[in-house]
């Protein structure tokens, strides 16, 4: 056999096997929620899904947090005296006015236990060990039923009020049953953003089994995720593509027209990014290279360490408490820009500049920069910085507008 032969055959191999690893990455299923849900009578276990929204570790878990401890380290006569261009900068003002109160928000992988204390009211076991009390109020990821594709008894909704406890656990690479594969692909916006992910449209669906619902020049549509290969915004509707070639139409619903809450893509090395519907301008669906973010990669969560640059005084670094309450690296901030909302987790950021009082610089880990703005955690909203240094007790509060730059180590 000639040396061409020799080399063109092990390379047909070498492709085979590339080809077998990537169709083994795609078909693991460590993407989905995954544990067991306690009951006073018995145990379900299997993959999970929060009412019929977050089914992977990527999506979104949110409450209020009912207390702050760390609001009673803040100097009185520090908070009480700072005013910005007529802003009430009163640190007991900023926590006590229900509008801005204190959210907590974390991907569904960072978290180890939900214990039902009462029907609004939880607390939530972390990765490390630690512990936090959360209020459901306003919320639906509190209360919700949990639908759950139990082993041996197949698909079950467990109502909360019937929940003892939610345990966690690393998803196996293989399930006998999903509820559905995730929606892949790349969204462009109006000013040339460009990003690709895993998809959640309408602030709801992501399964390739969810539908598209809207109205032709025939009647109601109603469209499996899972056949459509792009969907373009156009006039007061969407253009829509099917994997057959087929084209349509559709108006008359809020999944096709400005009713729509947003579309979202999640990325690793990002977080979530909401483009609203006035920002979005098409979605082309891809083959997802695999379900998603595995629960063990999600790892254990860090406090917050790094280095404050002020304005006037000198630096301080040491621990950070981001906003008076944001302590650990997978806690999330929020900002918008050109009507996109950006949800990153802290272990993502680089570097926070303040910028005025409305807007703020992000430098993320992955060397992305951002202008972002409209939310507490980037603006005058926001209740400052406390630092812990290194062999001192007390730590440093430092004021909003008194920041000129936060670096994460």
């Amino acid at each position: 056999m000639s040396l061409k032969k020799r080399l063109i055959i092990l390379l047909g191999i070498v492709t085979a096997l590339l080809a077998i690893a990537l169709e083994s990455k795609s078909q693991s299923h460590e993407g989905y929620i995954y544990g067991k849900v306690y009951t006073d009578r018995t145990t379900y276990t299997g993959p999970m899904r929060w009412g019929n929204e977050e089914v992977f570790w990527s999506d979104l878990f949110n409450a209020a947090k009912a207390n702050n401890d760390y609001a009673k380290l803040v100097p009185k006569e520090a908070s009480d005296s700072e005013w910005w261009s007529n802003y009430n900068w009163s640190f007991s003002s900023i926590w006590e006015d229900k509008e801005t109160a204190h959210q907590f928000t974390c991907q569904f992988g960072n978290l180890k236990e939900i214990i039902p204390i009462s029907r609004s009211r939880i607390k939530v076991k972390l990765k490390n060990g630690g512990e936090l009390q959360l209020n459901g109020d306003g919320y639906n990821d509190v209360e919700s039923n949990i639908q759950l594709l139990d082993e041996e008894l197949g698909t079950i909704s467990v109502a909360w009020e019937r929940v003892k406890r939610i345990e966690f656990l690393p998803t196996p690479a293989k399930l006998n049953q999903v509820f559905g594969t995730p929606l892949y692909g790349t969204v462009e916006g109006l000013r040339r953003e460009k990003y690709t992910g895993f998809i959640i449209w309408d602030n709801d669906e992501r399964l390739g089994s969810d539908k598209l619902d809207g109205d032709n020049d025939d009647g109601d549509v109603s469209i499996k995720f899972s056949d459509i290969t792009s969907i373009a915004k156009s006039g007061s509707g969407c253009n829509v593509r099917l994997k057959s070639g087929r084209e349509l139409y559709l108006t008359g619903s809020n999944d096709v027209n400005n009713g729509n809450r947003g579309v979202i893509v999640v990325t690793p090395d990002m977080g979530m990014i909401k483009f609203s519907w006035k920002a979005f301008k098409q979605l082309t669906f891809l083959q997802a290279p695999h379900s998603g973010q595995a629960y063990n990669t999600f790892t254990n969560p860090k406090p917050l360490v790094g280095s404050v640059t002020v304005l006037e005084g000198a630096d301080v670094a040491g621990r950070i408490i981001y906003d008076i309450d944001e302590v650990l690296d997978f806690e999330i901030v929020e900002g918008n820009e050109n009507d996109i909302e950006y949800s990153i987790p802290l272990k993502n950021i680089r570097k926070i500049t303040p910028k005025n009082s409305d807007y703020s610089q992000l430098e993320l880990t992955s060397g992305q920069t951002l202008f972002l703005g409209n939310t507490r955690d980037v603006s005058e909203g926001n209740s400052g910085v406390l630092v812990f240094e290194k062999g001192k007790k007390d730590p440093v509060y430092i004021a909003w507008r008194k920041i000129n730059e936060i670096i994460f180590q």
